[in-house]
């Protein structure tokens, strides 16, 4: 693996955590999800699998040692790496049809509906709230982190591609 990478993943990784470990929490301890826009463009700089299972492990331990959620600690640790794959896989895919551009905000919204379904799934059922919970908590909490992470994505991922671009770290390490 190269260093260089590795220092921008640990760089994003630590930035996704300050802003989970800050933001405050929207509804049972609840909140948005901003580590995962983190880890989404680590994964939308740096394709490769390896680098993409080592960020979603790293995420998902921080973010469970970061999270307010009674049952977060396990969800974090399935969800990250399960949707971090479903994130590059589609990725791959879309970006045969469509520019990069393009293909990264759609993917970052898809890839946050699809975490926090599994977040929630994971978590309403170890702490037994099954019934009429997760549509409330989908819809108050994990659709304005959709639309959260996609701006983010949208606004940060063509300024990173210029930085890597012109800086020594290969976006193809």
């Amino acid at each position: 693996m190269n260093t260089r990478v590795l220092a921008v993943l640990s760089l994003l990784v630590g930035i996704g955590t300050v802003f989970h470990a800050i933001t405050p929490g929207v509804f049972l301890g609840m909140k948005p999800d901003m580590q995962l826009a983190m880890m989404f463009l680590g994964i939308l700089l740096f394709p490769k699998v390896k680098y993409v299972f080592l960020l979603s492990m790293v995420t998902g331990l921080l973010s469970a040692l970061t999270t307010t959620v009674p049952g977060g600690q396990i969800s974090n640790i399935i969800d990250k790496p399960i949707t971090a794959f479903a994130f590059l896989g589609l990725y791959l895919f879309l970006t045969k049809y469509a520019k990069d551009v393009i293909a990264a905000p759609v993917v970052a919204a898809v890839g946050t509906l699809i975490s926090g379904a599994i977040f929630l799934t994971v978590a309403l059922y170890i702490v037994g709230l099954l019934e009429g919970a997760f549509l409330a908590l989908f819809t108050l909490v994990v659709l304005p982190a959709t639309v959260a992470n996609t701006v983010i994505i949208l606004v940060l991922y063509p300024i990173l591609q210029t930085i890597m671009k012109r800086s020594s770290v290969s976006l193809q390490a």
